[in-house]
């Protein structure tokens, strides 16, 4: 069956999350998600039994608050989600500004769920004043409300009760990690500052998450990074020190789009990093022979 997706969000590991869930260690108490956006190895991994506790932080609060309502009271955000969907029909594109211009107002997670589900290639997008100001995809209506419905009565079953759902600096959500935890983060991507032309709900400082990721292996705190990347010859991301010890796995994320569309047979690899503490714990052997091997590859570079 597939797994359940409620917020759509550009960059989501929904696709790779069984490649990701095959390095989480057998035992371990929480899975923290410190960069949670779509939450989408929580789910997975609520989904396959990996972990009984979740934690899951971002620093966008009506994205948080969105999450409590989806997962505690799915009901209010099913009856919301589809009377605001609704409202559209012969009025697509001027609705949706609407809607817009109500979420930034109020910061309700209701519109922000229609926003999301209608927004040009699920991108979140924020303006220098914090205002939602990514455009509609004129070419659709959005998440339908029955497929929607599905998935959040879905994810609220999976993670009721087993959730802490919190809207916090990462660092602090990484502070108070301890040994027994699993973390995963998949911080925003660099270059997507106000500086790069658009940003997200918050951005990190590329030297203060790194004394970050030193803290957390001085404390042995298990941890995966997805961080950076390459599509064919062009490779995404400041290169993470050396001496943070790293186990790097390439993933296979299929087909640039960006290169299809110009012609070109090239194909997007997504970098995860395994801290010390977690390779430690697992068996590398259990990858499939191209994860093996680029692991092979990398250490042999470095």
């Amino acid at each position: 069956m597939k797994l359940p997706h409620p917020i759509p969000y550009q960059g989501s590991k929904r696709n790779l999350a069984d490649q990701i869930l095959q390095f989480f260690p057998n035992n371990f108490d929480r899975l923290i998600e410190p960069f949670a956006g779509s939450a989408a190895i929580t789910i997975a991994a609520a989904y396959y039994c990996k972990a009984n506790k979740f934690v899951i932080n971002d620093i966008n609060q009506p994205l948080t608050e969105l999450w409590d309502l989806i997962i505690n009271q799915p009901t209010e955000a099913v009856k919301g989600y589809h009377e605001i969907w609704n409202g559209q029909h012969g009025n697509e594109e001027q609705y949706y500004y609407q809607i817009r211009d109500k979420f930034n107002e109020t910061r309700k997670p209701e519109y922000l769920l229609f926003l999301l589900a209608k927004c040009v290639k699920a991108a979140v997008r924020y303006n220098a004043q914090g205002n939602f100001n990514q455009s509609p995809d004129k070419r659709r209506l959005g998440r339908n409300p029955q497929m929607m419905r599905e998935d959040i009565l879905r994810v609220s079953q999976l993670l009721k009760g087993k959730t802490e759902i919190l809207c916090q600096d990462y660092a602090t959500i990484l502070d108070n990690a301890t040994a027994s935890d699993l973390v995963y983060m998949d911080p925003p991507y660099q270059g997507t500052g106000l500086n790069g032309g658009f940003n997200y709900a918050g951005n990190i400082e590329f030297e203060d998450f790194i004394v970050s990721l030193f803290n957390l292996n001085a404390r042995n705190i298990s941890y995966i990074l997805s961080y950076d990347g390459r599509t064919g010859n062009k490779i995404f991301g400041i290169p993470l020190p050396h001496k943070l010890n790293l186990t790097k796995i390439e993933v296979n994320a299929g087909r640039s789009s960006q290169a299809t569309l110009l012609n070109r047979k090239e194909y997007t690899f997504e970098a995860i990093y395994l801290s010390p503490s977690l390779a430690a714990k697992i068996n590398l052997e259990k990858v499939n022979s191209n994860q093996r091997y680029q692991t092979e590859l990398f250490a042999a570079n470095e």
